[in-house]
Formats: C-alpha cells, structure tokens, sequence
C-alpha cells in the first residue's frame, strides 16, 4: 500500500494510546486531523482517487454517493472546538500507531499528546465496500507530534482560576491531625 506523510494538522479526538469502540464495531485507535481549508492536501486527495480508479476500475460501475474522507467543519462540527473553518479527516487502524515527539522519540502519555496540539501522520488509503457502506478511508500508521497548542478540553486551566494561598499554621496542624488517622 503507498504511505503519504500529511502536512502538519490539529489533532482532535486522539485515540492512539488505548483503542476504542463504537458499539457493533472493532475496537481501533483513530484519531481527527483539522487541516486549514487553504492547506494543500493534493497527495491525500491523488490517493483517495486512486483507491476509487483501484477498486472500482470501470466509471460506469462506480457506487453512486461514495463516503468522502474529506469533511468540512463549518457544515458537520460547527459547535465543536476547532472545527470552524477547518476540513477534517478521520483515521484508525487495529493496530497501535507509534507516536513520536519532534526528535522521534515515543511518547506514551496521553498528556503530553492530546486534542489541540499539532502533528503530522503516515496515512495509508483504501476503499471500502462493506455492508452497504461504500467509500474511501484512511488507515492510521504513525504520528508525529510537531507542536504543543491550545488542548480541546473545555476546561480553564487552573492557574486561570485560582491564586496560590499561603499554608498557614493551622492547616500544618490540620494536616497532622489527619495523617494520625489514616
């Protein structure tokens, strides 16, 4: 199967560390890549179109409403963080992808990869015809963290919302008093 690497995306929905299932389904790593709509994503559309040309070979033949891998976030997301302005393209695989950091060294928290920092990925592409459900997807390889960003929690971070507070005697004393019990 032929490999692109994609340009740097925004990650969002990260499953890389621990696969995960959607009922009826296969568990799999997967992740979402939100690309800028002016990105250049030639290679990843050339081979789209050639799984489609591979698999169904004769144009008169072809399904009518093929499954596109590529989404807009304006008209899909539109609430959900990230997604405005943005095409997104989904990508799983059965098999853990490695994930790398910028000198291609693993990474193996989840905290330190997460939704809103950017990355790169090797992708793989096939067309699919399974169950009445026809289309092109992208096969999930490795990823490389490129950069850390803004994460997708919708959580304020804590230094956001509070100060620090000095310990005062009293809750030294409290603290011992606790420690007796436990």
């Amino acid at each position: 199967m032929e490999k692109v690497i994609t340009p740097e995306f925004r990650v969002s929905f990260p499953n890389v560390f621990q696969p995960k299932s959607f009922e009826g389904q296969d568990p799999k790593y997967s992740l979402v890549m939100l690309f800028d709509k002016k990105e250049d994503l030639a290679a990843l559309k050339a081979l789209a179109k050639k799984a489609v040309e591979d698999k169904w070979p004769d144009i008169t033949k072809r399904p009518k409403n093929l499954r596109n891998p590529f989404r807009d976030g304006d008209t899909e997301r539109p609430d959900v963080d990230g997604y405005a302005g943005k095409l997104f393209i989904s990508a799983s695989s059965k098999m853990k992808p490695r994930v790398v950091d910028q000198s291609v060294q693993d990474i193996i928290s989840d905290t330190d990869f997460y939704a809103g920092c950017y990355a790169r990925a090797s992708l793989t592409v096939f067309a699919y015809d399974t169950a009445g459900n026809r289309g092109v997807a992208f096969g999930l390889q490795n990823v490389q963290k490129l950069r850390d960003g803004e994460p997708f929690s919708g959580r304020a971070k804590p230094e956001d919302e509070f100060e620090a507070v000095k310990v005062t005697e009293s809750a030294n004393k409290d603290a011992a008093f606790a420690e007796m019990f436990s």
